[in-house]
């Protein structure tokens, strides 16, 4: 009966041992089955990048290219710099749905920062800039001076200007915001011109083109090259004092080419193109430009009473007129989108 009772109970404890077993069994074998689905569930969608483009122009509407742009974020890893195109424009994208703001620096211009920019998943934002400035360092430089002083001391500057260090630029002005020239200033810097000792040598290289291409009308050897070469300093003379001393005096008229630097190339090359016909006035305002064009005509109109008969006549006043004008116009191009590089003493304005 004893054996019976204790094989009874190694029984149950067996039967109990199977039945913990399996549960055991079955909860691992659910919680692996969780875990592998788990494992199966695809990863959540990344919400789609934004984008944030704008472009940068100066008061007077025209584009600023070459400004350093600034995204900055709430977290470090969002600060990116771009700079903007010849046309002005920036673009910043793959941006993440954050907060944002802008900030754009430019030579010569006040810094600017935009308002704070939410942006959205998947959104396009074109940012509106505000108009960039002049830097107001520039007007502090010069408080305590009067008009006719502070006129006085970037004439200085302008009669440093040289091509290469060698050839005068003093009739360009790079900075926009200069002081109208008096009187004195405006024969002071004609006188400068026509007196430089590279002025003598650039006449003495223009009248032995013309002696070698036997125009005008003068004879060929010493005395030919001697009349020629003086006809050529009187025509360079009677333009630059007329048209760049006598006729802006009478007139209140600014005899300088204005380089302006910024905005399109059209612009620029528009700017360049329209000087000879359109100056600034000594009260700042942009007007015909009666000196420069009188100064042609009256040059070219006094060719005739020192060249040689053969080449006396209405031929050679409108010729000249032409001319002129046109290597002017020319040399604004090339004033514009060339030379202030190689020109020494033009870093001081900027």
């Amino acid at each position: 009966m004893s054996r019976i009772y204790v094989g009874h109970r190694k029984t149950r404890a067996i039967k109990w041992r199977v039945v913990v077993f399996a549960v055991f069994a079955f909860a691992l074998c659910l919680g692996v089955s969780r875990t592998s689905k788990a494992q199966e569930l695809p990863d959540a969608p990344k919400p789609q990048p934004g984008i944030i483009v704008g472009t940068v122009v100066d008061v007077n509407n025209n584009t600023v290219p070459g400004a350093a742009v600034v995204l900055q974020g709430p977290v470090v890893k969002s600060l990116r710099t771009v700079v903007s195109n010849d046309n002005g424009f920036f673009e910043f994208s793959d941006l993440d749905p954050e907060t944002y703001h802008v900030s754009i620096s430019a030579q010569g211009f006040a810094s600017w920062t935009s308002p704070d920019v939410t942006l959205q998943p998947g959104q396009y934002v074109i940012l509106t800039v505000s108009k960039l400035r002049i830097a107001q360092a520039v007007t502090t430089v010069t408080v305590g001076y009067s008009a006719e002083e502070l006129a006085t001391e970037q004439v200085k500057i302008e009669e440093k200007q040289r091509i290469l260090g060698i050839i005068p630029n003093f009739y360009v002005s790079y900075d926009q915001n200069a002081a109208p020239l008096t009187t004195k200033l405006k024969f002071q810097l004609a006188a400068k011109v026509s007196l430089d000792p590279v002025t003598f040598l650039g006449v003495g290289i223009v009248a032995a083109a013309g002696q070698a291409g036997e125009h005008p009308d003068y004879p060929q050897g010493a005395k030919g090259y001697a009349e020629r070469y003086g006809a050529a300093y009187a025509n360079g003379f009677s333009d630059i004092m007329i048209g760049g001393a006598i006729l802006p005096s009478l007139l209140h008229q600014d005899p300088r080419y204005f380089y302006q630097g910024t905005g399109t190339n059209k612009s620029r090359a528009l700017h360049a193109l329209a000087s000879p016909f359109v100056c600034r006035g000594d009260n700042g305002q942009r007007q015909p430009n009666y000196s420069t064009i009188g100064g042609d005509l009256a040059s070219a109109a006094i060719t005739n009473a020192y060249y040689p008969a053969s080449n006396r006549g209405l031929g050679l006043f409108f010729g000249n007129f032409v001319i002129g004008t046109g290597q002017r116009a020319a040399s604004n191009l090339v004033q514009e989108f060339v030379l202030r590089r190689i020109t020494s003493k033009a870093k001081a304005q900027q």
